[in-house]
């Protein structure tokens, strides 16, 4: 195909894209992403400093709301602190990675505040302790706040910001994915752009012309970030890209070679002139298993005793409804492989085998599902009533917190599945499982639960596992509330 051709192709393709490229250019508005999170901040930040106030003066009757009206220029001097940690851009910071900038910007300004407020001897006029409860106050009203507003207005065409993917293998193709699936990272890929005769443009985008006309096709989509997506193509041809495209696309992500890696905790290292990428095992750090341990025996001392009536009523419940214990134990596959029983509340009848290999040979249909997901969305073999209710709401789930307690298990980790599930997987995801403690609740759980297939499940365990973090553990945990709140995927 010649030069010619390809030009006057792309030039014909773009001008049939015209209504397209127009419609784009006036969808897109970073600022307006931008603006909408800068009001949502306002908002928890203001909310979280009254209520801080208001909360502690309960405590300490001599606080007064009026005395802190002085200090309503902090609210600003927090998002001011925002936007030096970068938290305003419109696209690309994960909802993990915001998580941790708020609470570390947050943490700076309330204790730079409290230095203030102690070095200029104003102890008795402003309590620390109502600065420190405002502050934490912010640091879980600013995400909540960010992940409702994205919720309701990611699917807007406005939201985020456009971006063109150069490359058509198997890594664009994931990146398309990727950012089809996590609309909340606000990037919207318009198009792809590659050489003719490479692979076809991968997740369902349109093919918008030739790498040489990437520049072109950026202007007239009004594109100003650019995913290079070619790994295969070796370094001197991606720097040649890099340098050629600066000026159209001022941002830039390099897609690495290094598909299924590590792709949080990654660092870019300078080793001499030559770009190095550091990659922390951070499960396989004891600091770091201490810390989450430590964590899992505070947290599941507190769960467990405020679930003990909870579980007692669901066991009456129980034997009112079904002849048989009201616990149901079974043996489990847990960290490096050490079997480990798990109790759950009963929401099965007695002969459930029984039932299943009689409903499975019944009905080919479910037994197809059942092959996909180990799970059937109306399971015969689920109590009437309370067995569906129970597990609608994870309340089964509740006696697991004594396996946490005991150090069997963790609050956030990859599920203990039975043998039978376990029995699908690969033997090499089989023996990354068991590196970890599995846990009560975990990423699959909060992002498809029942919904999602072996595949997902796989998926998603494998990116917790090589992502591990205390802030993904705190973003699964205050997912895991909506998740069971809402019952969505749970059957």
């Amino acid at each position: 195909m010649s030069v010619s051709t390809v030009a006057s192709d792309v030039a014909a393709l773009l001008a049939h894209a015209g209504g397209d490229r127009r419609a784009v250019r006036r969808r897109a508005r970073p600022r307006w992403t931008s603006a909408c999170l800068l009001a949502s901040d306002c908002v928890a930040v203001v909310a979280a400093s009254l209520a801080g106030v208001w909360l502690w003066s309960l405590v300490n009757p001599v606080v007064s709301l009026d005395h802190y009206f002085p200090l309503g220029a902090l609210p600003a001097l927090l998002v001011m602190v925002y936007v030096a940690f970068g938290l305003y851009a419109p696209a690309g910071i994960d909802p993990v990675e915001e998580l941790r900038r708020v609470a570390l910007a947050t943490a700076l300004v309330s204790l730079v505040l409290m230095a203030a407020v102690f070095l200029a001897k104003e102890v008795e006029g402003y309590s620390r302790g109502a600065l420190l409860l405002s502050g934490g106050l912010t640091a879980a009203l600013v995400p909540l706040g960010r992940a409702t507003l994205r919720q309701w207005l990611a699917t807007r065409a406005w939201w985020g910001a456009p971006v063109l993917i150069l490359g058509a293998g198997p890594a664009a193709a994931a990146v398309a994915e990727g950012l089809r699936r996590r609309p909340q990272l606000g990037f919207r890929a318009v198009g792809c752009v590659c050489d003719p005769g490479d692979a076809p443009a991968p997740g369902g985008l349109p093919w918008l012309g030739p790498l040489a006309r990437a520049e072109e096709i950026g202007a007239a989509f009004g594109v100003k970030h650019a995913i290079v997506a070619m790994p295969e193509e070796g370094p001197r041809r991606v720097q040649e890209i890099l340098e050629r495209y600066a000026a159209r696309f001022p941002e830039v992500t390099v897609v690495s070679s290094l598909l299924g890696v590590g792709s949080v905790w990654v660092s870019a290292r300078d080793l001499g002139g030559v770009l190095g990428l550091e990659i922390r095992r951070n499960l396989l750090d004891p600091v770091n298993r201490t810390v989450k341990r430590a964590c899992d025996l505070c947290l599941g001392l507190l769960f467990a005793a405020a679930a003990l009536p909870v579980v007692a009523a669901a066991a009456l419940w129980i034997k009112a409804k079904s002849p048989g214990a009201a616990f149901y134990r079974q043996m489990r596959e847990g960290f490096q492989g050490r079997p480990i029983r798990i109790a759950k509340l009963r929401t099965m009848h007695p002969d459930a085998d029984r039932i299943l290999e009689g409903h499975l040979r019944a009905s080919p249909e479910a037994r197809r599902e059942w092959e996909r997901f180990c799970k059937l969305r109306d399971d015969p073999r689920v109590i009437a009533g309370a067995g569906r209710l129970l597990r609608r709401f994870s309340i089964d789930e509740l006696p697991q917190f004594w396996n946490v307690v005991r150090g069997e298990m963790s609050l956030v980790g990859p599920r203990p599945f039975p043998a039978y599930h376990l029995d699908r997987f690969p033997t090499e995801f089989r023996a990354l499982r068991r590196r970890v403690r599995p846990g009560l609740t975990g990423l699959w759980q909060v992002d498809a639960r029942s919904d999602g297939d072996l595949a997902l499940q796989q998926r998603l365990d494998t990116y917790y596992i090589r992502n591990w973090s205390i802030w993904l553990d705190i973003y699964i945990l205050a997912r895991t509330l909506g998740a069971v709140l809402r019952g969505r995927g749970a059957y």
